[in-house]
Order: C-alpha cells, then structure tokens, then sequence
C-alpha cells in the first residue's frame, strides 16, 4: 500500500490490482467477484488479466430500526443470508421485523441477479478462492457485509481486493479476510471520486456488457486451449 495515487478510470484501475494479484493467475480455482455497479469494470480488468472467472456479488445491507448504517446482517446473491443474532438481541429487534427485512432485501437481490445475469448461471463459489472486487471503500460498511455473507458460502478463501480505501475502513477490514489488497490509502481520504480522473456511475447496461465480454473471453480461451494444448489470453 501507499499514500499517494491516481487511476484514469476504474479499468486502469483494475489492471494495476492485476498486477499485485498475479500468485492469482491462471488458477481454476479463482473467481473474482465483483460488486456492482462500480466494481464491475474493475473486476472485469482483473478477470481478465489474470485470465479466472468474473461474477458478480449483489449485497444488501440489513438496518436496525432506526440505525440504518448499523448492520444486522446482510443478504448476497446465491440466496447468502447472515443475521448477527447477538446484536439483534441486544437491540431487542422482533424476529417478524428481521424476518421481514431479510424477505425484501432478499427479493431485491435476486431482482438485480437475474437483471444482470439475464439467462446466464451463477458462477460456483463453493470451494473457491474469491477475490471480491470494489472501486473504492469509504465506510467499508457494504464491503463488510458482503465479506461476512460469503463465509457462509462455503469458499476456501477471501481476498479483498480495492485500488483505493479510507484507513480506518481498510484497519477494520482486515482482520475479516484472508488477505486484503489496497493500493494506495490516502490521507485525508476525501472520497473514492477523489483518486479517479473519470469516475462516471457505471450502468447497468455496462454490467451486463462486462459480463458478457469475460465469459465470451473465457469460453475463446477455453476452446483455444483445448484446441491445442496451450492457454492463450484472449484480447
């Protein structure tokens, strides 16, 4: 990590975690998942670099009444579901209003699952090293989240991967994973905008575009090889 750094855009900025990431290359076991909408086009630069598969993680922070930056869990694609039953219990939270939340966030996950996978099957995560991919952390609060929904998800490893972080949230993550990957962590931090040239909102047509080109990628590196024996990137 340093102190100090800009990137053009969230491509240029996937492609230098690439770099810091290459023990990750090549493996069948590596997924990158990445967390819409932003951290799609970073992930889809690190997929593509290190030639393993891109998916995306949709994740739903689950409020407490009143305190919605509180997490009392969250929900994530793959009908994840993690529910920090001590602290509801602390703050003596109806099961009926957790039950209920947990319902319709569930239910706007898989709205955006299926918006953005639109007939593709999810990518295995079971087993699987998961490099979860965003543009930035700030608050770390939706990274968290979706940090703890996967250890319920069966995966063998999770790497956290971001071009940019607030130190406190970067400090409070860490401890979570099995490795964290940061470029750079200014100081002050300002906001993630704050470190990109171009930080335009990513659409969801360009989630699903991304999407598609990796798994075309994939499938071309896949023939090619079986083809002769050899793996060839694909461009």
């Amino acid at each position: 990590m340093s102190n100090a750094g800009r990137f053009k855009d969230r491509m240029h900025a996937g492609n230098a975690l690439a770099h810091v990431l290459d023990a990750y290359a090549g493996r069948a076991d590596v997924v990158v998942l990445a967390l819409p909408r932003g951290g799609v086009p970073v992930g889809y630069a690190v997929a593509r670099e290190l030639d393993v598969d891109l998916e995306v993680l949709v994740v739903r922070k689950l409020g407490a009444p009143g305190q919605e930056e509180l997490a009392i869990g969250a929900v994530a694609s793959g009908g994840i579901r993690v529910i920090h039953h001590d602290l509801v219990a602390e703050l003596r939270i109806p099961p009926e209003y957790v039950e209920a939340l947990a319902a319709r966030k569930m239910a706007e996950v898989a709205q955006r699952d299926e918006l953005f996978h639109a007939g593709r099957p999810p990518v295995p995560l079971e087993g699987r090293v998961a490099i979860v991919v965003d543009d930035g952390i700030a608050t770390g609060a939706t990274m968290e989240s979706a940090v703890k929904a996967l250890h319920q998800a069966g995966l063998a490893r999770v790497v956290v991967a971001v071009p940019v972080g607030a130190a406190d949230a970067v400090h409070a993550l860490r401890p979570l994973v099995d490795q964290l990957v940061c470029l750079t962590v200014p100081q002050p931090f300002f906001a993630i905008g704050s470190w990109y040239d171009d930080f335009d909102q990513t659409s969801d047509a360009e989630v699903i575009d991304l999407l598609r080109r990796a798994d075309a990628a994939r499938s071309a590196d896949a023939a090619q090889c079986h083809g002769d024996g050899h793996t060839h990137p694909a461009p």
